[in-house]
């Protein structure tokens, strides 16, 4: 039966010199198991490894707590670094004074579920042809590259949780589960946070998200970060255009989005990936189409703000979304067989896309280690790989290159580009491009892109005409 504690203070009183601690939570910093966070800040307890989705900003609610007190030796992460900002984490992994190892999101659920049943390991496609499959076994099946990836269990989980009973059952709220459960089943030593310790018989057995016989520890939450904790999302400018000097104006971010959007069948189930693909949620209202998010949410809708803003229902770029008629909940590992198997559209951005239909898009040379995320995942396990991106960079250079310079996020090809000047096609061993924005011509896209393409007997212009520069 799991010790009731009562402080979070005496709860992580143990945790040694050395040991491997696992911290759930994804996203928003509200449901992250903080008050746990903040007593092991406070101990002595140093030369730890971090197991964690990511570390989140400079606040004593995430993990990067941890980073800060300098008590991590290790960290085993999904994130190491975000584009445009440098972290203290960078610098101490290239100080030498700690060490990295970067895992696909979906890896890391895995493995760490592998862990708590028992199973040495598995052999997944993702990161099979990139630069995570350095140094690890890969076996073909069916004519496919598989990388041998290795369990993995912890010494103890921090984990939150909406209830639990005296027994140590758990019960989470709306999308909250992510990745509570796999961390608290790779453990040997599972704390739970949570918000009300009730009585056993309290709950529906159906509604139990953990069973009791993987938690070892429960205490009640001293850190209740609530709605206003949350900055207000930053509103996205969905009119601005890229302009290509001589050639004129690209289509707007929220255009580009509605065309990647018009070239998705009905019937589909898509996760959108961070940044401009986010924007198709904007753009679905009277599609048949259901939106998936890696933290656990299956038919979502698009962003909601004030009032209308449930705390447990948010997607996997922390925004606060609605919910569709048939909407479902789940954890990380549900989510992530999702992602696997083929039943997804998946939409994502990208630094580049080369010739032979290869994308790059979890590291730049001005990074250490990187963001991976559950793209590599996402990416290597879709139904459908669509890119949506601008078509140059800031400083006008193509990013339909002839070959990535930047590491691979996948070895299987993009289906489907979509720019703010165009969409390509992958068929056969070329892109055919089949819209082009207005005022640009075939001619304009030639010189603007870094491989040449074949284009449609049914080249379709989008967007309305604009003067050119």
């Amino acid at each position: 039966m799991p010790t009731i504690y009562g402080s979070p203070e005496e709860a992580v009183a143990e945790v040694p010199n050395g040991a491997s601690v696992a911290v759930s939570g994804f996203g928003l910093d509200h449901r992250f198991p903080s008050s746990l966070i903040r007593a092991l800040r406070d101990t002595d307890a140093k030369n730890l490894t971090l197991v964690c989705n990511s570390l989140g900003s400079d606040s004593s609610l995430r993990a990067v707590a941890l980073i800060e007190s300098r008590q991590v030796s290790k960290l085993i992460a999904c994130f190491s670094a975000r584009p445009g900002s440098r972290s203290l984490a960078e610098d101490l992994i290239d100080a030498g004074e700690m060490t990295l190892e970067l895992v696909p999101q979906g890896t890391l659920v895995e493995r760490l579920r592998a862990g708590g049943s028992g199973i040495a390991g598995f052999f997944t496609r993702t990161g099979a042809g990139t630069l995570i499959a350095d140094g690890k076994e890969t076996r073909y099946f069916d004519g496919e590259p598989y990388i041998f990836e290795r369990a993995l269990r912890v010494d103890y989980a921090l984990i939150r949780a909406y209830q639990a009973d005296t027994l140590g059952n758990l019960k989470f709220r709306g999308a909250s589960a992510n990745f509570n459960p796999a961390f608290a089943k790779a453990a040997t030593f599972a704390i739970a946070e949570v918000d009300e310790i009730v009585e056993p018989g309290t709950f529906d057995p159906a509604e139990i998200g953990l069973p009791g016989i993987f938690v070892s520890g429960l205490v009640k939450t001293t850190v209740t970060p609530g709605m206003e904790s949350v900055p207000p999302p930053r509103k996205p400018d969905v009119t601005r255009r890229r302009n290509y000097d001589r050639y004129g104006e690209g289509l707007s971010r929220l255009e580009t989005a509605q065309l990647a959007t018009d070239l998705i069948p009905d019937g589909s189930y898509v996760n959108l990936g961070v940044g401009l693909p986010l924007l198709i949620a904007r753009c679905i209202e009277g599609r048949d189409l259901m939106l998936h998010a890696e933290n656990g949410l299956l038919g979502h809708a698009g962003p909601v703000t004030g009032d209308a803003r449930d705390p447990d229902y948010y997607n996997a770029g922390g925004q606060f979304v609605g919910l569709r008629h048939g909407a479902s909940v789940f954890d990380s590992v549900t989510s992530f067989e999702m992602a696997r198997s083929a039943r997804l559209v998946v939409v994502l951005g990208a630094y580049q896309v080369d010739a032979d239909g290869h994308f790059a898009n979890w590291t730049n040379p001005s990074m250490t280690g990187g963001g991976i995320g559950g793209a590599m995942d996402l990416a290597s396990g879709a139904g459908r790989l669509v890119v949506v991106m601008e078509h140059c960079d800031k400083n006008m250079r193509p990013k339909l290159i002839p070959r990535c310079t930047f590491p691979l996020t996948t070895s299987r090809p993009v289906d489907l580009v979509v720019t703010d000047l165009g969409a390509f096609r992958r068929v056969g061993e070329r892109y055919l491009l089949e819209r082009i924005a207005r005022p640009f011509s075939v001619d304009d896209l030639r010189q603007l892109s870094g491989f040449d393409f074949d284009v449609s007997r049914e080249l379709t212009a989008v967007g309305v005409d604009r003067v050119r520069s």
